[in-house]
């Protein structure tokens, strides 16, 4: 037997008026994604323990069945590890994103999805300028980033920029939570405000407003850690071998610590333009060669956060239509079953923008196993399914058979 996730960031969502009061998952057109249902069985997963902040990092790592509390160090250790950058006793990393401020508040968490090109060009310019034995920027995808410090204290609180559209930045800058990490948030805002004088006059952000686009404006570290320390899945579970296939720097490194391969796919974004051909042909490839795949599509994740509802939609059918119904119908033809198991990692409503903790909807469809009465792929209907509410490493428990 196989395993493979097909994980939709951010698909879950509320019930929206426009829609007739469903939800985007109860208002697609996923035809495949039902059969699977009806086929399968079915359930919810709360991703997020009591008292965490329902990110992506901490959703993701649930679902693999880890023990947040346990393992987690920050979004910046684990997206270093996708970048091939060490993290060294007595450093902090974090995650850095480049952002737009408009009118001292944050506009939006991406700068309007800035290039790559674009980002790299900043991000040299800002350790020319800030960069030192001390502080050193890591450039990433798009507006995400890593920034390591060197005996930085990672007791110190940030906001994530994606949380707070629209709030007055110096509301919500760092704050230490002993005065032992005090230095260490004193750096940090020192450095936000200093990246916000030498990036609004770069040339990079000159011709970005001239054709009307947001600018790269601002810094935004957030999500301190050191180095964690992670079994892999192969020690926990006793699977051969794995893969992991996404766009985001996050999902690459967990999957490293993981023990999972990353796989990387042309034309991959991370946006509703991602290659999604390219990504099902390469888990694909990837199940011919691996006992497990974690295939993550970050497109509908960035909708939500845009508070977009028709692109939201169209994230989904894409997520139908471009992978998970050639997926389906290729494997079905294979010697070898696979089981396949499709969730998101947290809802990310339209109205309010951002994550929230809600248990996501999930189906295993195992060929050969019983399906239960869900006919549906959907928040409601997922509910009635026989798995009920899991929680911790119950899912992949449940996937995997033990």
């Amino acid at each position: 037997m196989k395993y493979l996730i097909i994980l939709g960031d951010g698909m879950a969502d509320e019930p929206i008026a426009s829609l007739g009061n469903k939800t985007i998952l109860q208002s697609a057109n996923i035809p495949t994604m039902d059969k699977l249902a009806a086929m399968g069985r079915n359930g919810l997963l709360t991703t997020v323990p009591e008292g965490l902040h329902p990110g992506s990092e901490i959703a993701n790592l649930t679902v693999l069945g880890y023990d947040v509390a346990k393992v987690f160090e920050g979004r910046g250790s684990l997206e270093a590890a996708s970048m091939g950058v060490p993290i060294e006793d007595g450093e902090m990393a974090m995650r850095c994103n480049i952002i737009c401020i408009e009118n001292d508040k944050i506009k939006n968490h991406s700068a309007g999805h800035i290039s790559n090109e674009e980002a790299y060009q900043l991000i040299d310019f800002l350790n020319e300028k800030l960069g030192n034995d001390m502080v050193r920027f890591f450039p990433g995808v798009s507006y995400r980033h890593l920034l390591k410090i060197k005996e930085g204290d990672k007791r110190v609180s940030c906001t994530p920029p994606h949380d707070v559209p629209g709030t007055p930045f110096r509301d919500v800058m760092v704050k230490a939570d002993c005065p032992e990490a005090q230095p260490t948030a004193d750096l940090l805002n020192d450095l936000i405000l200093r990246s916000q004088d030498l990036l609004s006059k770069h040339p990079v952000n000159v011709k970005r407003v001239s054709e009307g686009k947001d600018p790269a404006n601002s810094i935004w570290p957030w999500s301190a850690g050191y180095k964690p320390k992670m079994q892999t899945l192969m020690e926990t579970y006793g699977l051969k071998n794995g893969a992991v296939i996404s766009a985001v720097d996050l999902i690459k490194g967990i999957g490293v610590y993981a023990g999972l391969k990353p796989i990387e796919v042309e034309g991959a974004t991370g946006l509703f333009d991602t290659n999604y051909e390219g990504k099902m042909q390469a888990t694909l490839d990837a199940l011919k060669e691996n006992d497990f795949v974690y295939l993550h599509i970050e497109a509908s994740d960035e909708a939500g956060h845009e508070g977009d509802v028709p692109l939201k939609l169209k994230t989904v059918e894409f997520l139908e239509n471009r992978v998970v119904k050639p997926i389906f119908e290729e494997v079905s033809k294979w010697n070898e079953p696979v089981t396949i198991a499709i969730l998101p990692d947290h809802p990310t409503p339209c109205r309010i923008r951002t994550h929230i903790s809600a248990p996501i909807p999930f189906l295993i469809y195992k060929p050969g196993t019983t399906p239960d009465s869900v006919v549906k792929y959907d928040e409601e209907s997922a509910k009635k399914g026989s798995y009920g509410v899991l929680n911790g490493d119950e899912f992949m428990k449940a996937l995997l058979g033990q």
